[in-house]
């Protein structure tokens, strides 16, 4: 309201959401990624963390601002195990079980931590690797997992769970 008129442009930030499931569908090539419009937050830093961990290469920010990421992999990961040190303090660690699963054939990954509103199970990503024919058990706070080849399936979960469509994908 008002006799002047509003005019101008706005750039949106980029959303730690959408950059952890795509950072942890990088695990499916060996081809460098870029991605663009990252925000710089400690999740996002842990996720580089753990796939540098996972020999997912190196990172480097693509331009000054630091909003581009490129991912520079050297082959596939040559490691399955996302240890409770680094992913602790993530709850969207899970995202990698997923990824690792359908290109090593095996994957360990803790449980998630990191969540101060509760806990955050990961029954419905479980189930539906499991329809997918993934063999699955949790040990000592560790999800394993193994498949000769993942399948597409009709999954029907309990719940609603966004984390849980994006790793199933």
């Amino acid at each position: 309201v008002g006799p002047t008129r509003i005019s101008g442009r706005v750039s949106a930030g980029g959303a730690k959401n959408a950059a952890l499931p795509e950072l942890a569908a990088t695990l499916l090539t060996d081809e460098a990624t870029r991605l663009d419009g990252v925000p710089r937050v400690r999740d996002l830093e842990t996720m580089r963390k753990l796939l540098a961990h996972l020999g997912q290469g190196s990172t480097v920010h693509a331009d000054a601002g630091a909003s581009g990421l490129i991912l520079a992999p050297s082959g596939a990961p040559s490691d399955d195990d996302a240890p409770y040190e680094l992913v602790k303090t993530m709850r969207a660690s899970i995202l990698v079980l997923g990824p690792l699963l359908a290109r090593l054939g095996q994957a360990k990954v803790s449980l998630p931590g990191g969540c101060a509103i509760g806990s955050r199970p990961v029954d419905q990503h479980i189930k539906g690797l499991q329809a997918m024919g993934a063999e699955i058990t949790v040990e000592q706070g560790y999800v394993h997992a193994r498949a000769t080849r993942l399948k597409g399936a009709r999954i029907c979960t309990d719940m609603v769970t966004v984390t849980g469509t994006e790793n199933l994908m």
